[in-house]
């Protein structure tokens, strides 16, 4: 399991298996979506627009440059112009906090953002220079000049940064400290992980790959580039489509997508809007295990399913295995090209088959390390003891596995970092900003599945002396965190302890910490649904979400512990009750009962009311068989 798979990284930089068709097929589409298409011809004619602008602008090797954008075909342009110009990129998601982002642009030393039209200005705020591109990735204030830039039919050679050891981009990941690490990924890594999948997925220019991950979470570096590494189409689902399973159905369908990778909480998202359509015919899946009954909803049909595993240190996916049926295990499969995989003892020598140790990853694959941080870098990133290789280094993942049978499989983390739908979350980060709240004493954060069977984060708070013991802290606490955290890191649920429980030896017991009670989060007062369609939402919201106390019409879906799979299913059943059809983006931008059930009533456009539906359906479901039967008889005699 050690060795090496065989195979040599090439010298060229993304760029250059890229552009290749451009010149082999420059009419075919590389890249579409809901804004319109782009061929290979006007995807390169405005990356070296761009570029020519950002080089004229000082743009060169291991100048960081920001994106914020939304996604849509221009993601694309922007992120290869950066290339393009010599360049690294560093995603700015623009639903992060304001804080968080004037962190990551500090610490990045970026100067220059490209931005799109509906970012808001407050979080670019100090930004000495900021692009603003539309749709399309062509700059809002006009073209680029030629001056200083890339000429549009020169080689990639030609180009600033074309060094397989030049920064490809940061990816700032969360930190035990409260502080994100932004990991270093050199262009060569990003070689390899391309060629070692187009080998692995053999993708023909007939291929379409549905794009459902932000910038900001690295596996996008895989679907975003390796379609067009191999003549195949990109297909960028919008925002809305990301968080509707329904809408991205419908777009896998029309794109006629073949091939999409997403993390299991976005998979169930599409099993529970329809199934994922047939075309899609090669699925991946990765970000957090694989649990084997999705892994069998995945693999019906004739679907190819691969499970695929990765830090971001070691550059998006270090493994990947196909998924055989049950009752097969599913394991992590092989390393990619130029990779290696020991599983080591805390002597730092490889543990026998069958023994549990901390998964290393060598190879073509390493960041160079943390940005600004070489006390970490030099903790995680170890002298290769395996490898001849002069400065090989393993990096050490945290990660427990075995090998069983003569397969590497996955058992969780050695220390407190935790994947809840998909993200790598530093439970650390969270307990720090925590514990900077003033009537905050101390605190912890957990992992507890909730009532829908999937991992929630807990907040465990000891308060602080001379906080009156029936304040509700959960609402200051929830907000003070959502300035500080990525919303995937505000934790669903608050408990309060007098004390953090502790081993002997003082230290945290983590294994103490209570599972919370599911019950509703009382932000403010409970008020009673008072219309049929409001109950029925309610009840809902209450089956869905496991909660067994009434939800009232003021409660927040969200607040409840909702997430993106739960609101799907809320959606589905609205459908199936109604027969009507709610986008899920109105739930949600109306995430009370009351918000919900009024926004319903304002999108029927077929003068039916639902509230009087919800009281008719009501009736109905108290009737018993035969008095059903008798209704549908009149019904039928009426006619």
């Amino acid at each position: 399991m050690s060795d090496a798979v065989s195979g040599v990284t090439s010298p060229d930089t993304a760029l250059a298996l890229i552009r290749r068709w451009r010149d082999a097929s420059p009419d075919a589409v590389a890249v579409s979506g809901a804004d319109g298409v782009l061929t290979y011809r006007e995807l390169h004619d405005r990356v070296d627009r761009l570029a020519a602008l950002l080089r004229a602008r000082g743009v060169g090797p291991e100048v960081p440059v920001g994106l914020c954008l939304e996604r849509c075909p221009g993601m694309v342009v922007a992120l290869l112009a950066v290339w393009r110009a010599g360049g690294a990129y560093v995603p700015l998601d623009p639903g992060f906090p304001e804080e968080r982002l004037r962190f990551m642009r500090e610490d990045a030393g970026i100067r220059l953002v490209l931005a799109g039209q509906g970012v808001e200005s407050r979080l670019l705020e100090g930004v000495p220079d900021v692009v603003e591109l539309a749709q399309d990735g062509v700059p809002v204030a006009g073209g680029a000049s030629g001056d200083g830039g890339v000429p549009s039919d020169g080689p990639v050679g030609d180009a600033v940064g074309d060094a397989v050891g030049d920064l490809a981009y940061l990816m700032y990941t969360s930190g035990s400290t409260g502080r994100p690490k932004g990991v270093a990924v050199p262009h060569g890594a990003v070689v390899n992980l391309l060629e070692s999948f187009a080998s692995l997925l053999e993708l023909t220019p007939r291929d379409a790959w549905l794009a459902v991950t932000t910038l900001s979470f690295d596996i996008s570096v895989l679907e975003l580039l390796l379609p067009l590494a191999c003549g195949a189409r990109v297909v960028v689902a919008s925002g809305h489509e990301t968080a509707d399973g329904r809408a991205l159905r419908s777009r896998a369908v029309a794109e006629a997508v073949t091939i999409m990778q997403a993390t299991p909480a976005s998979w169930r998202i599409l099993l529970e809007s329809g199934g994922v359509p047939e075309n899609v015919a090669t699925r991946l899946c990765g970000g957090e295990a694989l649990p084997r009954d999705l892994a069998d909803a995945l693999l019906e049909g004739s679907a190819g399913l691969w499970n695929v595993y990765g830090p971001t240190e070691t550059t998006v996916w270090s493994t990947a295995g196909r998924v055989s049926p049950s009752p097969a295990a599913v394991d992590l499969g092989e390393p990619i090209g130029n990779t290696t995989v020991h599983i080591l003892g805390p002597d730092g020598r490889p543990v026998p088959p069958g023994e549990a140790g901390e998964l290393h990853i060598g190879g073509a694959g390493l960041a160079r390390g943390y940005r600004g941080m070489p006390g970490q870098t030099a903790a995680r990133f170890l002298p290769d003891p395996f490898s001849a290789a002069p400065g090989a280094r393993l990096y050490a993942t945290g990660d427990l596995a075995r090998i069983e049978n003569g397969r590497l499989c996955y058992l969780g983390r050695a220390d407190q970092q935790v994947k809840v739908r998909g993200f790598r979350i530093e439970l650390g980060e969270i307990e720090t900003v925590l514990r900077a709240a003033p009537e905050v004493a101390d605190a912890a954060v957990g992992v507890c599945d909730g009532p829908d069977g999937l991992p929630r984060l807990v907040a465990y708070v000891v308060r602080a002396a001379g906080e009156p013991e029936e304040a509700d802290l959960w609402p200051s606490l929830r907000d003070r965190l959502r300035r500080d955290v990525p919303e995937y890191m505000v934790p669903a649920h608050l408990v309060m302890l007098d004390a953090l429980p502790l081993t002997p030896n003082g230290k945290l017991d983590r294994k103490a910490l209570p599972v919370p009670e599911w019950t509703r989060a009382r932000s403010r007062p409970y008020r009673q649904p008072s219309t049929p369609l409001e109950q029925d939402l309610a009840a809902m919201w209450g089956e869905v979400l496991g909660i067994a106390e009434p939800v009232g019409v003021d409660d927040d879906f969200f607040e409840l512990g909702g997430h993106s799979l739960t609101a799907t299913q809320i959606i589905a059943r609205i459908q199936a009750r109604f027969a009507t059809s709610v986008p899920i983006v109105v739930l949600f931008e109306n995430p009370t009962v009351a918000e919900l059930a009024a926004a319903m009533d304002r999108l029927d456009d077929d003068d039916l009311d639902l509230t009087e539906i919800a009281a008719l359906r009501d009736e109905l479901d108290g009737l018993s068989a035969e008095d059903l039967a008798a209704v549908l008889d009149e019904m039928a005699s009426d006619r």
